[in-house]
């Protein structure tokens, strides 16, 4: 089943719906900066980050991947929402890769208006259009009003079991 067309449809009816208020479209390099504000928005307490150069670098090295993406949603030109689609190559299910969606954030001023919906759908529609065959995204929020966002997103949160591993302290 193709779903870019329907998707892409989607995504750009929800910038028609609210052209000065929503935006969403692919980060460019000299957005760093604001995606890094609104990163503080994402987790209660983070590591620090390295040396600016080192941020620099993973970043220029994310956007000149072209299976990553980094989507924003503006509103009256601030960076207010943003996730980040990688698509992955598969030889499974005909060869058709597969998507992860990470770092999922709305700032706390905006949500609750359709921001996340609206980034989300952005990269769904992305991922249809390359062809995935599933979307996984995982989330640490235990909340059920997370977890309702997420299935009225388009996610089933019965559908696998997720595992995570993490290097020893």
């Amino acid at each position: 089943m193709r779903h870019s067309s329907f998707d892409r449809l989607r995504a750009n009816r929800i910038n028609q719906k609210f052209p000065n208020r929503m935006n969403i479209r692919e980060l460019q390099s000299h957005e760093l900066p604001s995606l890094l504000v609104l990163y503080a928005h994402l987790h209660e307490y983070d590591d620090p980050l390295p040396s600016g150069a080192t941020v620099e670098a993973v970043w220029s090295e994310a956007l000149a991947n072209p299976r990553i993406k980094y989507f924003g949603g503006f509103a009256s030109g601030i960076l207010v929402t943003s996730c980040t689609l990688t698509v992955i190559p598969n030889l499974t299910r005909a060869c058709r890769p597969y998507g992860v969606i990470e770092n999922v954030v709305t700032h706390a001023a905006h949500r609750g208006h359709g921001w996340g919906k609206a980034v989300l759908s952005h990269a769904l529609a992305e991922a249809w259009h390359q062809r995935c065959y599933k979307v996984m995204l995982l989330t640490g929020r235990k909340d059920e009003a997370t977890l309702r966002f997420y299935e009225q997103a388009g996610f089933d949160r019965h559908e696998k079991q997720a595992f995570v591993a993490k290097p020893a302290p």
